[in-house]
């Protein structure tokens, strides 16, 4: 993500244009991943649709190097991301089956997401500078290629029967509490859907190389995999929408520094140690409220939900809007606005969600 934008830029694509391409990842999320996510369900074999998923994804990529103009690469990410979309929160559901019945450590286990995110965005940089942005393409088909295989080792949990079984989805979905954390984590990626796609080319064009937005990225994910390790005694001792609340305040703090402070590298890095919070504890509380409310037979549709309503309807809100923001305002600007989104998500919060469970499930995170 911190390069495909740079990507098509260089094909010659305007930010509108860029905005809407990169859209098309969170467009599908709002669709693709229920539609798995009940498959899922339905058969029990959630392994079975990842790989599908991942396939399929690896097939689609493929079709990126003959795509040249717009609508041919409207045409292909489209299809792309309909199943890329879907594997991450089939892949989440998967581990929280798993550590439903072996008291395993979640942070832990995303805390290996983290680190595949360094690892590319520091490699990439630097692979960028010396050898031109189409090593981006090559590298993605091996990660994908890689990701397609991995998928042969994972292995099928059983789901647990839970209390709520006899709910229908829609009778979880309509609860105020349920409703307000979907629309506060969609107005906290709204923000993240700006940075993901315009961070890179924001950047460049105040003159940073390739290599050092590579590792300004890295600083953001290296906070964000010290607040993973740290989340088992923050969730023991504050509660869950503390941490919401908090971790959405922090946010309008890092996207207004990076609205007026892109020259100056000590406050970009203070910008970017925030991740830890405006992702970090945000994902892992928010994953954790999303488990209470949907359990037993409703836990893949309940990932995809929040997945579809969070990052698809507020990931595409940041993107197109970001898109236009930078083209018409300049990116300071853009960034600027962006901060209004955590803070209307933090009131949102703070009046919508009521919890019963007010602390984290001893196991999952502690």
């Amino acid at each position: 993500m911190p390069y495909w934008g740079l990507y098509l830029q260089s094909e010659q694509f305007s930010a509108a244009d860029i905005g809407i391409l990169m859209s098309l990842f969170q467009i599908s999320r709002i669709f693709a991943p229920n539609a798995w996510g009940w498959l899922a369900d339905h058969t029990k074999q959630r392994v079975k649709w990842i790989k599908l998923t991942a396939f399929l994804g690896l097939l689609g990529f493929v079709a990126v190097f003959w795509a040249h103009g717009f609508f041919w690469l409207f045409f292909v990410m489209a299809s792309l991301s309909l199943f890329t979309s879907s594997t991450l929160p089939l892949s989440e559901s998967l581990t929280l089956a798993h550590l439903a019945t072996t008291n395993g450590h979640y942070s832990r286990i995303r805390m290996w997401g983290s680190l595949g995110f360094i690892f590319a965005a520091v490699i990439l940089g630097f692979l960028i500078d010396a050898y031109g942005i189409k090593s981006l393409l090559w590298f993605l088909l091996a990660v994908q290629i890689t990701l397609f295989a991995l998928t042969f080792k994972l292995p099928e949990a059983s789901i647990a029967p839970h209390a709520h079984d006899h709910f229908s989805i829609w009778q979880i979905i309509k609860q105020p509490a349920v409703i307000a954390l979907l629309v506060g984590c969609s107005l906290m990626v709204t923000a993240h859907g700006v940075l993901y796609n315009f961070y890179s080319i924001y950047l460049a064009e105040h003159g940073y190389s390739k290599g050092m937005i590579g590792l300004l990225w890295s600083v953001g994910v290296i906070c964000e995999i010290a607040i993973f390790m740290l989340m088992p005694k923050i969730m023991k001792k504050f509660s869950l929408k503390a941490i919401l609340l908090t971790s959405l305040a922090l946010a309008v703090l890092r996207f207004g520094l990076i609205g007026v402070a892109v020259n100056n590298i000590m406050l970009l890095l203070i910008a970017q140690s925030l991740h830890a919070a405006t992702f970090g504890s945000f994902h892992a509380a928010s994953v954790e409220v999303i488990t209470q409310f949907f359990n037993g037979r409703h836990q893949a549709r309940g990932q995809a939900i929040y997945n579809s309503v969070a990052y698809g309807v507020g990931g595409t809100i940041g993107g197109i809007s970001g898109g236009y923001a930078l083209q018409f305002l300049g990116g300071e600007n853009t960034f600027l606005l962006a901060a209004i989104f955590p803070l209307l998500g933090l009131i949102v919060i703070a009046l919508g969600l009521k919890l019963a469970q007010t602390h984290a499930r001893a196991g999952m995170f502690s």
